[in-house]
């Protein structure tokens, strides 16, 4: 008898009793009679999915393929395929992702490379490197994403192996890059510059970094993670929308630690699923952080559901276990005491600078930085390499990447400012830009992911140049444009937020036999830092070609009714929804009516016109004309009863 003979129900029995007997039989430090064994890295993993199918549960199918392969072992089938010319298909395509290769097919038929780079900052000469691969073996261009990071895309079957290569040759590892590993580890963008940073975090990146790369049971977790660290200056890190969110604080003078930096520590941040990092009243030394990062892992990677991937985050354990729970296991795992100390005796941070990742900044030894406007993160082959040779002559030899999709020269001379601004506009790009320009972020979209359901790069560019020439907008402005739920663009964190959806062609005959088009969801009343909160939803299923002139309404709005100075969150955090939808509505009605108006209007002068005289004559002559341009035979007829 097989177990095809057996329903559902029995099947899942058999699976949790097979689970119990590898317990009962001492699978590597499931019973106390292996307690003195040292357990190897792919044993936790293997007791995470024993435990979970002892409990009746059923491993997903990215589980399966994990137990089955370590992505990290695929490299012999990337070389096959890339022999063959073949791209992968079904476990392998989740596999390959371990190593940073994306199959994106339907929406591009090639792979898209993700890097990784602790703190997003590249040298002069990896940012070359990564430029030559993209124009070798990639689409021309380069992608700056919203993990300070870059993407190379449009790689053919036969290159993957080669992409990584070259990358390892100039240092950039990409091991973990993507599947269920911890992500690209962000910090400051201003790191080790910024005149207002309490503390560098270069070097806590970088060993973060190192400590994720060669801890090889901190691969395959239950789901993606994601690691911050923001050092307290000018510029956010948006650690709080992080797994794992270090933020430095200074303690108070009159508390019992010294005047020193440490760093707070938040857990379960994933703005799509509308959470930020929670404080774990934990008050950490910045050279305790990795050590108590791989012990929240641990405690994560035995502990996170392996039977759905909706439910897979860390944001998901600590609400089931609660943070006391959760903070409890960690603790077991490490050789000290954490630290609890009230949040209430730090000194609060200083507020952001929203406009900070772009123009020109002063920063520390009385040098400046500069922060270069991307449109919407795209680089091409000429651009980088022609930063990276501004940034070896003007600069410090340094490309740092932001969570903004821009990109920050330091370390700049005075008196060399204005070339390498000259140097940055005669690439074709600018150093100055309006507030929906500097503060516009946009995910991949339709372009070139399969979850998107609108574009959106293209439909962000064409909402700021409608902004631009319709409004005066004089504060900062956060609009995020993200393709699918997932929210890689954080629409949730967005002053306005715009989610991709769906929607019926509003230009179609019949409404009910309608295309679906590109269209968003709008949410406003994000933000971060001091402002942090979650955006509300005030619209659905905007199409996409009425997107710009609702936007244009809603920001002429608040620019009639706002309080002085007062910024777009926190005009829109003070709004009744349905009130605010009913003065959008009348406001857009009025300038409908207005426009019709003026189109009436234009079209009585214009009939007026018509019986004066002169335009008498002109219709004449108009008509003349025309009667001897019908055809060639009208026109000899005309020409001899002319004669």
């Amino acid at each position: 008898m097989s177990t095809q003979d057996f329903d559902e129900e029995q099947q899942r029995y058999l699976k949790g009793v097979t689970a119990g007997l590898h317990i009962a039989r001492g699978v590597p430090g499931m019973t106390g009679l292996t307690t003195g064994k040292r357990l190897r890295p792919d044993d936790f993993h293997s007791q995470a999915r024993i435990r979970a199918q002892a409990m009746g549960g059923e491993l997903t199918s990215q589980e399966e393929a994990k137990a089955d392969l370590n992505p990290n072992d695929m490299w012999n089938e990337m070389v096959a395929l890339a022999n063959l010319g073949e791209y992968p298909k079904g476990d392998d395509v989740f596999l390959m992702k371990g190593r940073g290769m994306f199959y994106v097919a339907p929406n591009q038929d090639s792979y898209m490379c993700r890097l990784r780079m602790p703190g997003g900052i590249f040298s002069s000469h990896q940012f070359r490197a990564v430029a030559d691969l993209a124009e070798t073996y990639g689409g021309g261009y380069t992608h700056v994403t919203t993990r300070a990071n870059l993407q190379i895309r449009e790689i053919g079957p036969k290159d993957p192996v080669n992409v990584l290569m070259g990358l390892q040759d100039v240092g950039i590892l990409n091991q973990g890059s993507g599947g269920d590993n911890v992500r690209n580890i962000t910090g400051s963008p201003l790191a080790g510059i910024d005149p207002d940073e309490l503390i560098d975090v270069t070097p806590y990146c970088r060993a973060m970094h190192h400590h994720i790369i060669n801890h090889r049971e901190l691969y395959g977790l239950p789901r993606k993670f994601n690691i911050a660290f923001d050092g307290g200056g000018r510029i956010s890190a948006l650690e709080g929308t992080n797994d794992i969110g270090f933020s430095a604080v200074m303690p108070k003078a009159d508390g019992p630690l010294p005047r020193r930096p440490y760093f707070r520590m938040g857990l379960g941040g994933i703005t799509g699923h509308q959470d930020f990092a929670r404080d774990t009243g934990v008050m950490l030394k910045p050279e305790e952080c990795v050590a108590v990062a791989h012990a929240v892992l641990h405690v994560f990677l035995a502990s996170g559901d392996r039977t759905s991937r909706d439910k897979a985050r860390l944001k998901y354990v600590l609400d089931r276990w609660g943070f006391d729970k959760f903070m409890r296991e960690v603790q077991k795992k490490l050789p000290f005491t954490l630290r609890r100390y009230p949040l209430s005796r730090c000194e609060t941070r200083a507020p952001v600078d929203k406009a900070g990742h772009v123009g020109i900044h002063d920063q520390i030894d009385d040098k400046q930085y500069v922060g270069v406007v991307l449109p919407v993160g795209r680089l091409t082959i000429p651009q980088m390499h022609g930063l990276a040779d501004l940034a070896d002559r003007h600069a410090d030899s340094k490309m740092r990447t932001t969570v903004w999709q821009n990109l920050v020269l330091g370390n700049v001379k005075k008196s060399d400012m204005k070339a390498l601004v000259a140097g940055i506009e005669k690439l074709g790009l600018h150093v100055n830009a309006s507030p929906a320009r500097t503060g516009m972020v946009a995910c991949t979209g339709s372009f070139g992911c399969k979850f998107a359901n609108a574009e959106t790069k293209g439909n962000a560019l064409e909402l700021v140049d409608h902004l631009e020439d319709t409004l005066e907008l004089d504060e900062p402005l956060n609009i995020h444009m993200t393709g699918c739920p997932n929210s890689c663009a954080q629409h949730y964190v967005g002053d306005i937020g715009l989610l991709g959806a769906r929607v019926a062609d509003p230009d179609a005959d019949d409404p009910e036999e309608a295309d679906q088009v590109d269209g968003f969801h709008v949410y406003i009343g994000g933000g971060y830092e001091d402002e942090q909160g979650i955006a509300r939803e005030l619209a659905t299923a905007i199409p996409a070609v009425h997107l710009n002139a609702y936007l244009e309404n809603l920001l002429g709005l608040y620019l009639d009714e706002r309080h002085a100075g007062e910024r777009f969150v926190a005009y829109a955090r003070r709004q009744d929804i349905d009130e605010l939808k009913a003065r959008l509505a009348e406001r857009s009605e009025k300038a409908g009516k207005a426009q019709r108006e003026s189109e009436e209007k234009a079209y009585s002068e214009a009939e007026a016109r018509a019986d004066t005289p002169e335009a008498v004559k002109s219709e004449r002559d108009d008509a003349a004309t025309d009667e001897y341009d019908r055809s060639p035979d009208d026109a000899d007829d005309n020409a001899q009863r002319t004669a």
